[in-house]
């Protein structure tokens, strides 16, 4: 640690005056970090810095920093929702005088939201909120291996939750002998942490309690301090820990721990379709301020408690149907002249007018031809991870066959890894279009057609109602009836086989109206 490191404190700044230090929010020992959120003077907004510690004089420390400095300008190149984009790294003679006494920094975006560690004060969150916390992180970390970068998640201090409920790498800077099993290692401590409120790691914040141990030496399983831990993420986090010398039990790719967390998420919104509690808020602090929390999945149609609902409405009005004509039916008895004189003026009961009929929506506008429609606006529609290239898909509609959109290169095909990508088109008023057309060099590729109430609706709530598999060249696409909308997306949701991994392209996408 370097002798100056007492200079630094709030109101301080740093980096040859440039960052001006606000709040420490904590410290990697294991790595001579220290974790500010400072303001750039010169941009005027806040940023994320972990500040290297260390003496200029000690020539194995600044090796060690700079090993640091040169991963976080590699992963610099690396983009995803859940980790905070490097935006500027700092060496001494390079923005850091040796006086500051401190070997370098890493600046990054400020992260918004919530300290994981003030997140488990009180105690483990619930399973399935654990499980919905680490998902985006996780899949961030797995596209990061895919490209050789180890992003170094293995401090909790290093992790944010941000509003939308999902953990963020806020303080960006793997170890200089960092590995891809260090990150898994990291995944499996964080989800340990979740689940139980207790850190399982030796290097970690000396204020979290430490995850008790077997006679053998490993953590133990969530599922022995929490009852309610299901016991696939409590063996998943154990087997995380494991150590990577156990080749049976162990695991070492992050794609591994995906794949569990997805499947936990699926059962889980299959529980709430059978009326049980999901995943909502994880927090929301007592003045409603900004920092509320929220977890990234939408809530659930429930189609039991809607048929029931149609059901009861149905039921009540046929109910005060019955009890209108037993009323009708009485008045009229009343006053007619059936076996006496009547007392008052004879009314004369004409059968009630049959209800109107309401006319059925229209296949299509009255006024629309058969032929083209032009789309107003084309977009990715993405529901997991970042989305696949959005600054190119409005190339699927510019009418020249030349240009194309593609996603992403996967090493694994949908849905291993997400399960799947679309371009969500908007009209400029509701359409009911007969046929789509797919001009893809991408043969394979998978595609289902479907309809949307919004511009951001959850997958669950479109419809399909077409699809088929690409040929190489035009695929036409027969749409079955379905009422008129304003949003039709085209969902990829298997690839095609690209090089030894998994792309589509797509070059042009057109609509057609009419029969």
């Amino acid at each position: 640690m370097s002798p100056n490191q007492g200079q630094l404190s709030p109101g301080g700044v740093i980096g040859d005056g440039r960052y001006r230090l606000l709040a420490q929010f904590g410290a990697d020992e294991q790595a001579g970090a220290l974790f500010w959120r400072a303001r750039d003077n010169q941009l005027g907004r806040d940023v994320a810095l972990s500040v290297l510690l260390g003496n200029p004089a000690d020539r194995n420390a600044a090796s060690q920093a700079r090993r640091t400095l040169d991963r976080a300008m590699h992963s610099a190149t690396f983009s995803h929702p859940t980790v905070s984009r490097v935006i500027d790294v700092l060496s001494l003679g390079n923005g850091i005088s040796p006086s500051e006494g401190v070997l370098g920094m890493v600046v990054a975006d400020w992260s918004p939201g919530t300290d994981l560690v003030d997140l488990v004060a009180d105690g483990a969150v619930r399973p399935n909120t654990a499980a919905a916390l680490l998902e985006p992180l996780t899949s961030a970390v797995e596209q990061a291996h895919q490209t050789g970068i180890v992003l170094g998640v293995g401090h909790p201090q290093r992790v944010r939750v941000t509003r939308d409920g999902a953990l963020r790498l806020a303080f960006p800077g793997a170890q200089p002998d960092a590995t891809l099993r260090d990150d898994v290692r990291g995944l499996g401590a964080l989800l340990y942490l979740l689940l139980t409120g207790r850190w399982p790691l030796p290097e970690g914040p000396r204020a979290l309690p430490a995850a008790p141990t077997a006679p053998d030496g490993s953590v133990v399983a969530p599922k022995t301090l929490q009852p309610t831990v299901p016991s696939e993420l409590s063996n998943l986090a154990v087997r995380c820990l494991a150590d990577n010398r156990n080749t049976v039990s162990g695991i070492r790719t992050s794609a591994a721990i995906l794949a569990v967390l997805e499947r936990v998420a699926d059962d889980d919104a299959a529980n709430h379709e059978t009326g049980q509690i999901p995943v909502t808020q994880v927090v929301e602090p007592e003045d409603g301020g900004d920092d509320t929390v929220w977890t990234t999945r939408k809530p659930q149609r429930d189609p039991v408690r809607r048929k029931r609902l149609a059901i009861a409405i149905g039921i009540l009005a046929v109910a005060t149907v019955a009890i209108l004509i037993w009323l009708v039916t009485g008045v009229i008895g009343f006053f007619s002249d059936g076996g006496g004189t009547p007392s008052g003026p004879k009314l004369t009961a004409s059968a009630p007018a049959p209800p109107k009929q309401q006319a059925p929506p229209p296949s299509a506008p009255a006024n629309q031809a058969p032929g083209p429609v032009k789309p107003t606006d084309m977009q990715i529609f993405n529901v997991a991870d970042d989305p696949d290239n959005p600054g190119t898909v409005a190339r699927v509609n510019d009418g020249d066959p030349g240009t194309e959109w593609k996603t992403y290169s996967y090493k694994q095909n949908f849905p291993s890894l997400k399960p799947g990508v679309g371009i969500i088109a908007k009209f400029d008023k509701p359409v009911a279009l007969s046929q789509v057309n797919v001009d893809s060099p991408s043969e394979g590729t998978s595609v289902q057609i479907r309809t949307a109430d919004s511009q951001d609706p959850s997958l669950g709530d479109t419809k399909i109602v077409g699809g088929g598999d690409l040929t190489n060249g035009q695929s036409q696409l027969k749409l079955n009836d379905y009422p008129p909308t304003q949003y039709l997306i085209v969902w990829v949701n298997k690839l095609a086989s690209d090089d030894g991994q998994y792309a589509s392209k797509i070059s042009e996408i057109s609509f057609l109206s009419g029969k």
